[in-house]
């Protein structure tokens, strides 16, 4: 009997220890993968960087020292300096904050709007599906900075407007990617069981199809969010982003192109900065879609 009861407790204990949250084998599986850690961790460098750039930055952000223009990097400027005498690290610190915050807002607006659309396309189908769809051609039968750049000739160059037309430019991303996965959501058993009594759509939408759709969604804004900030630089470096004195990468692109063979630092660090930050992006979107995708799994 004491042999039996044994057996019986470490069964019980093997069973309590395979049971694993869906969110905790995530996050195992996103730590096997080393590259996804490295951007991880290059994502989360910039992120500090942006919130404590008013504390660490050596310089004001539009300080200026005119007889110290285009200076090379030295130990009193790390980075050096750009034709108006301004410390590039400095500069390159606070344009952290302009790019994550543009490129996190922007892909937050785009899920909310995408989401939504995507959802009642899905579910509801016939022809309000046929009309949300038709939209989304037609946005996506552009090529995203053409339409970017409209939407920003229409609404006029600033930074605000850069963001709008970001957002806007990749409603239809997040719009599809929701659709397809509500059309397989709905045809199952408890949806209908749901319907069967009586909840409201409103209620199935976001308490039961919505949250069994977030993964994808979640994996596409890690990446949108790279995108987000190559397409927040190009706007920048083509005078429809932000405008001076903001130290935004793509302007301090654009601003150094002229000194590009005589001091071509002031194009190198902002360069750097854009394409690590979209290779953490990216490398972290990756990591997250082999944990998140079932299919990814052994």
């Amino acid at each position: 009997m004491a042999v039996l009861a044994k057996s019986k407790n470490d069964i019980v204990l093997h069973n309590q220890e395979e049971v694993v949250s869906p969110g905790r084998e995530a996050w195992k599986s996103f730590k096997k993968n080393k590259f996804a850690l490295v951007g991880a961790g290059i994502v989360v460098f910039f992120i500090i960087i942006a919130i404590l750039a008013p504390v660490i930055a050596p310089y004001g952000v539009n300080e200026q020292v005119l007889s110290n223009r285009n200076a090379p990097p030295s130990a009193d400027h790390w980075f050096g300096t750009d034709d108006f005498g301004r410390d590039i690290l400095s500069r390159v610190m606070f344009g952290s904050r302009i790019s994550l915050w543009v490129g996190f807002v922007a892909v937050m607006g785009s899920i909310v709007i995408g989401c939504f659309l995507g959802i009642i396309a899905g579910y509801y189908g016939r022809w309000i599906d046929t009309l949300i769809s038709r939209i989304f051609d037609i946005m996506l039968a552009f090529p995203s900075i053409l339409l970017a750049i409209a939407v920003v000739a229409v609404l006029g160059p600033s930074l605000q407007n850069a963001l709008i037309a970001i957002a806007l430019i990749n409603v239809p991303n997040f719009g599809r990617l929701i659709r397809s996965k509500v059309l397989s959501v709905k045809q199952e058993e408890y949806i209908m069981a749901a319907k069967a009594i009586g909840m409201s759509d409103a209620r199935i939408l976001f308490h039961h199809v919505l949250p069994n759709s977030l993964a994808p969604i979640i994996v596409q804004g890690t990446l949108a969010i790279a995108t987000a900030i190559i397409e927040a630089a190009a706007l920048g470096f083509l005078g429809m982003g932000a405008q001076p004195p903001e130290p935004e990468w793509g302007k301090m692109l654009a601003d150094s192109r002229q000194y590009i063979i005589q001091a071509p630092w002031t194009v190198l660090f902002p360069g750097v900065a854009i394409m690590l930050t979209v290779l953490g992006f990216n490398l972290m979107g990756d990591g997250l879609r082999d944990a998140l995708d079932p299919r990814m799994k052994s």
